[in-house]
């Protein structure tokens, strides 16, 4: 089969199209013939050791798993012998390291679940990922009712579904993008839609129970005057400064607002709950652009401008047009 393929950890060009061997699902696990999948964020740190200790996780001299990507969408080609909710031509998506492939396996209680059949498989490649970081973040924030959430790179994968998240929860929330996007992250159910290129937040005189970091690009630092006492900042990227872990040990008994840094773990509950929410009407993918897979070089130079909006997508055994919106 064909795969994304590093070996060796760098910019976008080391990654290639290698014919590598087809995977075989064990006894509690499905083989899922891929039909889309996603370039993130996630991705490209991975794939270029960034941040440095990463390497704890993912190699230290060379990349421990050589296929790319995370998030897919596909039909059920196998099924292991122990398999009871999936059957062969399900179609379904999900999370799996690797997913940069033509197949996947997967195991049947990890990251996987049914495809709403109102979405196509690129838009289904493009729910797991910033939905799953998102969820992790936003758990950390009890929100609900009355509660007022501000969504700081609201046009990213996981700001787009942060917002999207937090609308459900029934919170009240002011989502900051750029002006472009103002429109879009209206669409999603923002309350309120801030540019940052005109207005700073943290000086209207605002304050809100939640300030969420989607991007990696704030500080509690200067968030904090825009807390409301017991409010909570929420950081998502763990390479932005060294000392924000250690400062998110000290807001825990120091002052009464927290810096929080959620881990996310990729679980059924998280593609579940997803699910639940686009056959509810309540969210939907936001998709930038669509590449082919043997586009995997582009597509990933596109992300790493940092001007994406929403899902990057790679079609594979498709024909999607360059830079397809």
């Amino acid at each position: 089969m064909r795969a994304v393929v590093y070996d060796r950890y760098g910019p976008a060009e080391v990654l290639h199209i290698e014919e590598v061997p087809r995977p075989a699902p064990a006894e509690n696990e499905v083989l899922v013939k891929v039909r889309a999948s996603t370039i993130t964020r996630s991705d490209c740190g991975h794939r270029a050791a960034d941040p440095f200790f990463s390497r704890i996780w993912t190699g230290l001299r060379r990349p421990k798993q050589r296929i790319a990507g995370m998030e897919l969408a596909g039909v059920v080609e196998e099924v292991g012998s122990a398999v009871t909710e999936f059957e062969v031509g399900d179609e379904v998506f999900g999370l799996r390291s690797g997913a940069n492939a033509e197949y996947v396996r997967l195991r049947e209680q990890g990251a996987l679940a049914h495809k709403p059949a109102s979405l196509s498989f690129e838009e289904a490649a493009a729910l797991s990922d910033g939905a799953s970081i998102a969820r992790a973040c936003l758990a950390k924030a009890e929100l609900g009712p009355g509660k007022r959430i501000l969504v700081y790179g609201a046009t990213g994968a996981i700001g787009t579904a942060a917002v999207q998240l937090a609308k459900a929860t029934g919170a009240h929330v002011t989502a900051v993008g750029n002006t472009k996007n103002v429109e879009l992250v209206r669409s999603l159910g923002a309350d309120v839609v801030l540019d940052y290129t005109r207005e700073d937040f943290t000086k209207n005189g605002e304050t809100y129970h939640v300030v969420f970091d989607a991007v990696g690009k704030h500080s509690f630092r200067r968030a904090r005057r825009s807390l409301r006492p017991g409010g909570v900042f929420i950081e998502t990227d763990l390479g932005f400064m060294w000392h924000v872990p250690f400062l998110a040990l000290a807001t825990r008994v120091i002052g009464s607002k927290r810096l929080t840094l959620p881990i996310p773990k990729y679980t059924k509950e998280d593609v579940a709950h997803v699910k639940q929410l686009v056959e509810e009407g309540k969210y939907r993918p936001v998709i930038d652009r669509t590449y082919r897979l043997e586009q995997v070089v582009e597509a990933t130079r596109y992300v790493e401008t940092g001007h994406k909006t929403g899902n990057v997508v790679l079609t594979v055994g498709g024909a999607a047009a360059e830079g397809e919106s």
